[in-house]
C-alpha cells in the first residue's frame, strides 16, 4: 500500500476483499490538515494498524470521523465537547442509522425530537437546562455537518443529509454585568482576598477564568520600575484546564504544557496547563498601577507560605495556588462568588461576566476602539468584538444623529461649521457627574480607572 499527498488530498491505493488494487481519495479543508493525513497513514500502514474509511452506520462514521479528523484537528476541549455529544445525544438515538437511509426529513425529524431530549450530567456537573436547549441542537448540527462533508469527501456518501437542515430558532441573551460601582461596592465588601485579586484581574485584564488561572510568575512583570513608568504586565500563553484522561490519551497530550500530578488516584480526569485555544488568545497586557500592587501583595504572600510550610509546599509558580501550592480550580472561585453575592444582597451574575464588563468599559473609556481591545481579550477577530459588543457604542452613534437633527435639520443649516466643530463630547449630566466624583474619592478607584484609561 502506497499514500500520497497532493494540494488538499491524501490518496493511497488499497486491495479490497476480491484481491483488486483500488485507490481511495480523502479531501481536507487545508493543505496542514492533509499532510497531518498522509503522515498518519504512513505511520499506522508501517505499524500494520491502517483502517481503511468503510463507515456503514451513523456510529461508524462518527467514529472515524473522531479518530482521523478529529484528532488532527481539534483541541482537547474541543474534542472532549464534542466525544460528549455524540455519545450522550448522536449515537443513542440514530447512531444505529445506515449512513444510505439518512435523508434530509430524517434529520430534520432528529434535530425537533432533541428539544424533548433531558440533558445529561457530564462530570459530575448539574445541568443548566432539564431539557437540551436550541443552542445544544446546533452544535450537534454542526459537528454531524462536518461529519457528513467528510463523509461525502471519503466516497462513503452521495451527499450531506443536512445541508439544508431546519434548525429551532436560538434566543441570545444579553449577559447581565456589573456597573462600575457595583463592582466597587462588591469589592469593598469583600473579605476574601484571593476573590478581590480575581475579580480586579478580570475586570482590568479582560482575562478568562482559565487563562487567570494557569498564570504563572515567570509571565508577570512587576518590577517596581515597571509600575513606576506604566509598564507592568501580564503574559497570557496558557491557561488552567481539567480534561478527561480518554480524551488525553487520544489526543496524545496535544497542546498540554503541564500536567498535575492527580490529587486522587482514581479520578478520570486531568488537571493540566495547554496552550490557548487560538493564536490571538496569547497577548501581553498592561496592568493598571493599582493591580500590580496587588500582584506584589500576593506574591509576599506565596513566599511568606513557601516559608511556613517548607517542603510540604509544593511550588508551581502559580498566582493562583493553595496554601500547600496546588491550582486553585474554577469552582472555588465561583463558589466565593456566589457567597459574596448572596451574603451582600448584590445582583446575580457568573464570573465570566467581569470579562464582558472589561470589553465594556474600555470600549466606553477609548470612544469605541475596537482593535485595542481586541489585543486585550485575545478575540481571534475585530469582528468577533463587533458582533457581541457593538451596542456599547450605540449611544455615541445616537448622540451623533442627534447632533445632525439639531445642527443640519432644524437649523436649516444657518448653524456656523466652526460652532458644529467646536462641540465635542456633550457636558455630563449632574448626577454622571455627582457619579464620577464619587467614583474618584476612593484612591484605589481612582488609580484604576485612571490607569485603565491611560493604558488604553
Amino acid at each position: 500500500m502506497s499514500c500520497l499527498w497532493e494540494e488538499n488530498k491524501v490518496v493511497y491505493t488499497y486491495t479490497d476483499d476480491s484481491g483488486v488494487k483500488r485507490q481511495k481519495w480523502e479531501t481536507f479543508a487545508t493543505n496542514a490538515e492533509a499532510k497531518k493525513r498522509k503522515k498518519q497513514v504512513e505511520f499506522e500502514q508501517d505499524e500494520g494498524t491502517f483502517i481503511l474509511p468503510t463507515a456503514k452506520t451513523l456510529s461508524d462514521l462518527l467514529e472515524e470521523y473522531m479518530s482521523i479528523y478529529g484528532v488532527n484537528t481539534w483541541a482537547m476541549s474541543t474534542y472532549e465537547a464534542r466525544r460528549s455529544l455524540i455519545f450522550n445525544y448522536i449515537n443513542p438515538l440514530i447512531g444505529d442509522l445506515k449512513l444510505d437511509d439518512i435523508t434530509p426529513r430524517t434529520m430534520d425529524k432528529f434535530y425537533q425530537s432533541l428539544l424533548t431530549v433531558k440533558t445529561k450530567v457530564v462530570n459530575n456537573r448539574k445541568p443548566n437546562n432539564e431539557y437540551l436547549t436550541a443552542h445544544t441542537v446546533r452544535e450537534i448540527h454542526k459537528l454531524l455537518r462536518n461529519a457528513f462533508n467528510q463523509g461525502v469527501k471519503w466516497e462513503l456518501m452521495s451527499r450531506n443529509p443536512v445541508l439544508n437542515a431546519t434548525l429551532p430558532k436560538e434566543e441570545h441573551k444579553q449577559r447581565d454585568i456589573w456597573t462600575v460601582e457595583t463592582l466597587f461596592k462588591a469589592l469593598e465588601l469583600c473579605d476574601d482576598d484571593m476573590l478581590a485579586l480575581a475579580l480586579n484581574l478580570a475586570f482590568s485584564c479582560s482575562l478568562r477564568m482559565g487563562e487567570m488561572l494557569g498564570l504563572t510568575w515567570d509571565c508577570i512583570d512587576i518590577s517596581e520600575n515597571s509600575i513606576k513608568n506604566g509598564k507592568a504586565n501580564i503574559f497570557v500563553n496558557k491557561e488552567l484546564q481539567r480534561v478527561n484522561r480518554d480524551a488525553l490519551e487520544k489526543l496524545n497530550g496535544k497542546g498540554v504544557v503541564f500536567k498535575f500530578p492527580p490529587a486522587l488516584s482514581s479520578t478520570h480526569t486531568a488537571l493540566v496547563l495547554k496552550e490557548p485555544k487560538t493564536k490571538t488568545s496569547v497577548r501581553k497586557v498592561f496592568l493598571p498601577k493599582t493591580v500590580a500592587e496587588m500582584l506584589q501583595k500576593r506574591f509576599e504572600e506565596i513566599e511568606n507560605l513557601k516559608e511556613l510550610f517548607g517542603e510540604e509546599y509544593t511550588d508551581y509558580n502559580l498566582v493562583f495556588a493553595s496554601s500547600c501550592g496546588r491550582p486553585i480550580e474554577g469552582q472555588v472561585i465561583n463558589r466565593a462568588l456566589k457567597k459574596l453575592i448572596d451574603d451582600n444582597d448584590l445582583p446575580p451574575v457568573v464570573f465570566h461576566s467581569f470579562r464582558h464588563s472589561s470589553i465594556t468599559y474600555k470600549l466606553k473609556l477609548n470612544g469605541g476602539d475596537m482593535k485595542s481591545v481586541q489585543g486585550d481579550s485575545g478575540h481571534a477577530q475585530v469582528k468577533m468584538v463587533a458582533d457581541v459588543y457593538s451596542h456599547i457604542i450605540d449611544d455615541d452613534r445616537r448622540l451623533n444623529a442627534q447632533r445632525f437633527e439639531e445642527q443640519f435639520y432644524q437649523g436649516r443649516g444657518q448653524t456656523p461649521i466652526e460652532e458644529v466643530q467646536a462641540e465635542t463630547v456633550p457636558e455630563a449630566s449632574q448626577s454622571d457627574k455627582e457619579m464620577l466624583l464619587k467614583l474618584l474619592a476612593n484612591p484605589e478607584m481612582a488609580a484604576l480607572l485612571k490607569t485603565l484609561a491611560k493604558n488604553l
